[in-house]
């Protein structure tokens, strides 16, 4: 049997394995831990906006992958049901940005996280948060098998 933290570690490996999204920005997961997570990008000049500094989005993006990295790591599956991200501070291209996820609350299948981004001068640049959805008896670990067909196969011409 797995530690809490050694299944936080199994489900940071399996996600980031399927992530196409973060692995394509380049994010990274710094840390992981029941109910935190700490990921990483450096803003790119294909990330920068029409007046030179990162696109929000990507911002957004950042903080909700450290988000989901943080509702999933105790291993139930878990989907965002809502955020909402303040932008305080601009990011500029070369700025290394991360984003802490803490559980705030997580009361039966709903869940709220606070993510914090900041630059490499520790600078706040954004401020998310979270709600949480999780789905009744799924595992990010043991992913559910498929149905078998309904039609049986004598019922096939």
């Amino acid at each position: 049997m797995m530690t809490p933290q050694q299944t936080a570690e199994a489900v940071r490996d399996a996600m980031f394995a399927s992530d196409r999204a973060s692995q394509a920005l380049g994010l990274e997961v710094i840390a992981i831990a029941p109910g935190t997570a700490t990921l990483a990008m450096t803003v790119r000049a294909d990330m920068l906006n029409g007046f030179e500094i990162c696109h929000g989005g990507m911002i957004a993006t950042l903080a909700d992958s450290a988000f989901a990295f943080a509702c999933n790591s105790r291993d139930a599956l878990t989907v965002a049901s809502g955020f909402a991200i303040d932008i305080v501070a601009p990011a500029r291209l070369g700025d290394r940005l991360s984003a802490a996820a803490v559980e705030v609350s997580l009361t039966g299948r709903t869940g709220v996280y606070d993510i914090s981004v900041k630059n490499q001068r520790d600078e706040l640049v954004a401020v998310f948060r979270g709600r949480s959805y999780r789905l009744k008896g799924r595992s990010v670990l043991q992913p559910a098998q498929p149905r078998p067909d309904s039609v049986d196969s004598a019922d096939s011409v």
